[in-house]
């Protein structure tokens, strides 16, 4: 992954045979974003402002916290809050980037204590699939387990999104649409979404023959597999806070995720965007809607 990427958080699908990205990407009364700029939180140390967002979130029905994959800040930050928010309301679940659908099985062997955490590892091929240290998410999934929250496997197939970035959607079959969204589903019409992937893609040099269609449309493919995942769940626990750990270009404005969560279950959805340790500079040269906060572990913003 270039530096660039990693910068923007953005998970890519491959684009050759040989050549894998990995793309990544918050407190509103409903699914749009909030009116005003971004509320900014030190979570280290803890605050009385980060106290009472927690009290918020705990009264959600989806917070997303968006990381930078390999960024050790954001997922103390993210463990942080999940254990906060437990206390406030331990009715949650934790949706996981990091896992994709088809390996929903080994989580729940894992929390049901049927494996152990080094097959859980081996069992949903994490090393091939995700490759970010273990150790990064490794407390979280360990906290989720010592409490008995659920853990959901959020993302689509490496498989397919690598077919539809080679190929497009056109080139699916039907057994590809095993566990991602039904074709009608899959909404690739944000135009804005679709000018911001291409405004991080556009510093990478030449492609040949890339198509940025295609690329796009894996992109989606993997938000609205991971929106699916969370709207279904919230259909069937409706009174369960889920907490989403993506990267934040998966968050950013609710292009990715949030707007097709709430597109599932209606304009009463409670939904909060968080960034985590999200450059200081890019967030100024961004509208107030990228998230309803900005959340970082110390009382400065990072340079």
């Amino acid at each position: 992954m270039t530096l660039r990427f990693r910068r923007w958080h953005l998970g890519w699908a491959v684009l050759s045979s040989a050549l894998l990205w990995m793309v990544p990407m918050g407190c509103s009364a409903n699914n749009t974003a909030s009116p005003g700029a971004p509320l900014i939180v030190s979570g280290e140390p803890w605050s009385d402002l980060a106290a009472a967002q927690v009290r918020r979130f705990a009264q959600m029905d989806v917070v997303y916290l968006g990381e930078t994959h390999d960024s050790v800040a954001d997922h103390a930050a993210q463990l942080a809050i999940i254990e906060a928010i437990y206390q406030e309301n331990p009715n949650i679940a934790i949706a996981l980037e990091m896992f994709q659908r088809p390996f929903q099985p080994v989580l729940d062997r894992y929390l049901a204590g049927k494996i152990s955490e080094a097959d859980l590892i081996a069992q949903t091929e994490y090393a091939q699939r995700w490759g970010f240290p273990w150790e990064f998410y490794a407390p979280i999934v360990r906290f989720a387990q010592a409490k008995q929250i659920p853990l959901l496997a959020l993302n689509a197939p490496s498989e397919v999104v690598r077919q539809v970035s080679r190929s497009g959607l056109d080139s699916l079959t039907a057994e590809d649409f095993s566990y991602i969204p039904a074709r009608g589903d899959i909404d690739t019409s944000n135009a804005d979404y679709q000018a911001w992937i291409q405004d991080a893609f556009s510093g990478h040099g030449s492609h040949g023959s890339f198509d940025f269609e295609n690329f796009f449309a894996a992109q989606v493919v993997w938000d609205e597999t991971m929106a699916e995942v969370i709207a279904t769940f919230k259909q069937n626990h409706p009174d369960t806070v889920v907490i989403v750990l993506a990267g934040s270009g998966h968050v950013v404005y609710g292009y990715g995720i949030p707007d097709r969560v709430a597109r599932r279950l209606g304009d009463d959805l409670q939904q909060t965007r968080v960034l985590l340790n999200y450059s200081a500079d890019r967030a100024a040269n961004s509208s107030d809607a990228i998230a309803d906060i900005l959340w970082y572990n110390t009382p400065e913003s990072p340079e």
